[in-house]
């Protein structure tokens, strides 16, 4: 499968009366972009508001919460259309001619779901630890119609951005790449015959699917509904897989990550050159232990079918799915393929502690991405677009965080429990019937933060006390079991 990629390069965004891209500007209509956004049904219905912002490297600009950064695309020759299965008909994607606008971006922010949304600082130290701060950002900052539920606010905020990067993208269709590019893969025999003494290599591309908001959609569809199952790496390229992921920002591949993967970058820059660059296997993260061990297993059994030499394998969060990428690493090597792992670490501040929740002597080649338990300061910046309200809580934050002059103190990841592996649906799904609420004994709360460990949406703390929120609480009883000195009870009626 053959894909082309011609880059319109992007130097500046304005705002305009017309929206086009014109000598390397793109001037945006905000009104037609908005207009365009609400012509989705669900998006009326769940997003109350939405304005317009642009952020520019350099500027003393924070944008926060961030839910998704996408990369305006356009297909102009070739099947399929972008973001197949949500925005276009399901056809396969990853061959033809698309058109990319490189050097800018669509980021979704504002009170999104309250928690664990991440922080674009265009300038200072902040901007050192996100590759969006080198981009020209065109943010819409969404608000939610009161009484939605969160996850059906998450999806309208999602299709809100991907139709908003549709309508950008649009805009470049008639533009003449400053430089085009050429990706492809062979088919097993193929490959075999042009490179036979190259060593063939796949890449296992762990997706977060573990609900909870913590989700990836593949051609429309959640991933945690699928199997393990072998993907051309220009679909990833196309548009094919997209993010719907509320997790921690150090953790989280939006969609601009899947579009532009550098480990797909990476091995095409040496196929054909050093390895026989095969194909891609996305494989779920789970919460189930037989799903664990299920997805794990295909994954195993394709890279033996497909007789790969070695594989890359990068997983997407910390803690629960650290068991899904030595569980993968573990049976790949187990049938004679070599194995190396991309993840990065939760080490605590000083680095002393167990940086992964799971291990293996197998997994013995590991690129790390450095430790999310790091302590970072962030000078005030002169405008905020979005809002600050979620600092405290969002993951990396704690009570505090947000100093009076207005600077920030915050680890790049907040400390959740290691390992939880579910024997049972998770209580935050859905279509799992919730128990009643907890609240806190304030008078029990002794202010030890334990409970914010456990990461969960509904508690925070407040005036130096653990506080649920009775509208995201679903009873499950974690904090309860974890309260040393019992201070979290059930709101349930008694008799």
């Amino acid at each position: 499968m053959k894909l082309e990629l011609g880059f319109i390069e992007i130097k500046d965004i304005q705002f305009s009366n017309e929206s086009k891209v014109e000598n390397g500007t793109l001037f945006v209509n905000a009104d037609d972009v908005k207009a365009f956004v609400y012509e989705d049904d669900d998006v009326k219905a769940c997003v109350k508001s939405v304005c317009f912002d642009i952020a520019k490297p350099g500027e003393s600009v924070r944008i926060t919460p961030v839910k998704d950064v996408i990369e305006p695309r356009v297909k102009v020759e070739g099947p399929g259309g972008e973001f197949p299965g949500v925005i276009a008909k399901v056809d396969t994607v990853g061959s033809g001619k698309t058109h990319v606008l490189r050097g800018m971006a669509v980021v979704t922010a504002g009170p999104i779901v309250g928690f664990q949304e991440g922080i674009i600082d265009m300038t200072g130290p902040g901007a050192e630890y996100t590759p969006f701060s080198k981009l020209l950002n065109l943010v819409m900052v969404c608000t939610q119609v009161e009484g939605v539920h969160q996850h059906e606010y998450e999806h309208a905020v999602r299709i809100a951005g991907l139709r908003a990067a549709t309508f950008i993208g649009e805009l470049g269709r008639n533009v003449t790449p400053d430089e085009t590019k050429e990706f492809e893969t062979l088919g097993i025999r193929e490959g075999l015959e042009k490179y036979p003494n190259l060593p063939r290599v796949g890449y296992v591309h762990m997706l977060q699917s573990q609900g909870l908001l913590h989700d990836t959609y593949v051609y429309g569809v959640d991933a945690k509904r699928t199997l393990t199952t072998i993907i051309y790496p220009t679909e990833t390229m196309d548009g094919a897989i997209i993010s719907g992921n509320c997790v921690s920002a150090c953790d989280k591949n939006t969609t601009y990550h899947h579009q532009n993967n550098p480990v797909v970058a990476d091995l095409f820059e040496q196929h054909g050159k050093t390895l026989n660059y095969v194909c891609n296997i996305i494989t779920n993260e789970n919460v189930y232990l037989a799903d664990k061990q299920r997805s794990s297993d295909w994954s195993a059994k394709l890279c033996r079918l497909l007789d790969l030499d070695g594989v890359i394998v990068s997983q997407e969060g910390f803690g629960n799915p650290d068991t899904d990428l030595i569980m993968n690493t573990k049976k790949i090597e187990q049938v004679g393929v070599k194995t190396t792992i991309i993840t990065d670490e939760y080490a605590g501040q000083d680095g002393k502690s167990q940086s992964l929740a799971d291990a293996d002597p197998l997994a013995d080649a590991v690129v790390t991405g450095g430790n999310a338990n790091m302590v970072i300061e962030l000078p005030k910046l002169d405008k905020v677009i979005g809002t600050l309200d979620y600092v405290d809580k969002s993951a990396g934050g704690h009570a505090g965080s947000l100093r009076p002059d207005g600077s920030i103190e915050a680890e790049l990841q907040v400390e959740e429990p290691s390992l939880v592996i579910s024997r049972r649906p998770c209580a935050l799904l859905k279509y799992v019937k919730h128990s009643a609420p907890l609240a806190v004994d304030t008078d029990k709360c002794v202010g030890c933060k334990n409970c914010m460990k456990i990461g969960c949406p509904a508690i925070s703390i407040r005036e130096g006390k653990a506080h649920v929120d009775n509208t995201l609480c679903v009873g499950c009883g974690v904090c309860e079991q974890l309260c040393g000195v019992k201070a979290f009870h059930s709101t349930k009626k008694e008799g």
